[in-house]
């Protein structure tokens, strides 16, 4: 409503001790935050500004209220005051006064987002009301599977028609989209409106959710780090710790399972196409491997290669049955139903194994630093998704409001909080988030010694991912070697690129 969305805008130097009135008067217990109460109070996270200027103009003349120095903590004891609505009603006056009015540049304008169905579509569908509230724009969302996403967008961008105004892009699209000068170089934005950007506080590997030759195609939206998902309770009757080299991994992977009563070591990507392409790539990376060579040339069939792929496949022994046709959703259902020990995969599925909802494991999964191998200087696959602006839109303006909107630290713990995925420093560091989401540091160290680029963001990716997803299938489903499922892929993509 309007009352709200104008005390978002007051300074708290517009504010004097007796201009203000409390509603009420609030001790923070644990696991509040500011925008918490503001959205209790005023159902609107963006009030949070209100409680805190009103909470320092009281403690100006009474130190029984807290002293706000940052809105992105506060303390539990801490005395807050409400502003009752009689003082916003004065307090939006003067704040009228000061201003020009709660301009709306972009009102009546909408944006459609195209967006991959992952866990951060929770995040949109609880922000985007508020975004459009705040604007006046608005935004319809597109919501799709992983190939539905691509092509369609695809035939978006090829065909010129702008169905599409925003999309998430996958961080291995990064250099077909620039290439291809699909999407918006967001550069000028950038450099127009850094100093709203806080741009030192985005993570390093961040930016290879977008980033290609030094422009920027699409902005970072939800950092993913390959880690570790295992069962504390199951690992704990065995007496045994997490393992922390591939060959423990697949040493207690054999251990821990028990095909007679339907548990197994190991939950894998198998299913042909994407998803074997990506999950054999991780081992890859996990293993010091790489799939270019040094002058950046298709090296899929390298003898390490080989070596690695027979090495994945051997954990197949230990996954489940069908393995070998598990997407991502099946991978995931796996380990939620409580049927496997340990599943390699990316972070932002963690919080949802706390969730009795779709969970079975809740209170008994933990989770660690993917496994590399033995002597190998850790390093951690990196991915996730960006959000970009399709060159053909007209909206373009109204599409960088929503993507600077969403980035703002204030908006990222909300963001977080409704299955979202980090991408800033202070998100991962931030004293509340690390108590409601305790696997923090281990993604902030997984961030730290990320590698976004294991998988080539090369415009000719997809290539690769179609040949691997083909090869290593075959491989894994018994047609074929690993050396003969490797020299296809590679025949395949040097025929593809010549």
């Amino acid at each position: 409503m309007i009352l709200v969305f104008l005390l978002s805008l007051i300074s708290s130097q517009a504010l004097a001790q007796d201009e203000v009135v409390c509603e009420s008067e609030v001790v923070v217990q644990a696991n509040d935050w500011l925008s918490k109460l503001a959205d209790k109070f005023y159902g609107d996270i963006l009030a949070y500004q209100a409680i805190a200027d009103a909470t320092n103009a009281k403690a100006a003349s009474d130190d029984s209220y807290a002293a706000i120095q940052d809105v992105n903590i506060i303390e539990p004891g801490w005395k807050l005051c409400i502003p009752s609505a009689e003082a916003a009603g004065v307090l939006i006056e003067a704040a009228q006064a000061k201003t020009p009015t709660a301009e709306q540049p972009f009102a009546g304008t909408e944006l459609t987002l195209a967006t991959m169905t992952d866990q951060f579509l929770t995040g949109f569908r609880y922000l985007i009301p508020k975004f459009e509230e705040e604007t006046g724009i608005t935004i319809v969302l597109d919501e799709l599977g992983y190939v539905d996403l691509y092509q369609k967008l695809t035939a978006d961008f090829v065909g010129h028609t702008a169905n599409y105004d925003l999309m998430t892009m996958d961080i291995v699209w990064s250099g077909e989209y620039a290439a291809n000068r699909y999407t918006l170089p967001l550069d000028d934005f950038m450099a127009r409106d850094e100093a709203e950007l806080q741009l030192d506080d985005i993570m390093p590997v961040a930016w290879t959710l977008g980033e290609w030759e030094g422009k920027h195609w699409a902005y970072p939206l939800a950092g993913y780090a390959n880690v570790l998902n295992y069962r504390k309770d199951v690992l704990a009757e065995a007496g045994v710790e997490p393992p922390k080299t591939q060959q423990e991994l697949l040493a207690l992977a054999q251990q821990l399972t028990d095909a007679d009563n339907d548990f197994y070591g190991v939950a894998l990507l198998g299913a042909k196409g994407p998803a074997v392409a990506q999950d054999y790539m991780a081992w890859v990376q996990q293993h010091g491997g790489a799939i270019l060579d040094a002058d950046g040339k298709p090296a899929l069939n390298s003898a390490e290669n080989v070596e690695i792929l027979e090495f994945f496949g051997e954990l197949f022994k230990y996954a489940p049955p069908g393995a070998t046709d598990y997407w991502w959703d099946q991978r995931e259902t796996a380990f939620r139903t409580g049927n496997v020990a340990m599943m390699e995969g990316w972070s932002i599925a963690r919080a949802g194994y706390e969730d009795s909802d779709i969970s079975s494991v809740v209170g008994n999964v933990d989770v660690a630093k993917a496994p590399v191998t033995e002597g190998m200087d850790p390093k951690y696959g990196f991915g996730g998704w960006g959000i970009g602006i399709n060159a053909d839109s007209e909206n373009s303006e109204a599409a960088w409001e929503f993507i600077k909107w969403l980035s703002t630290p204030e908006i990222q713990k909300e963001w977080i909080r409704h299955d979202g995925a980090p991408i800033r420093r202070s998100t991962l560091e931030d004293p509340e988030l690390n108590k409601e989401y305790p696997w923090f540091p281990i993604l902030l160290e997984s961030f730290e010694k990320g590698d976004g680029d294991y998988r080539p963001r090369i415009p000719q990716y997809s290539m690769i991912q179609d040949a691997l997803g083909t090869a290593v299938n075959g491989y894994l489903v018994g047609e074929m070697s690993a050396q003969d499922a490797l020299d296809q892929a590679q025949a395949q993509v040097e025929a593809a690129m010549q």
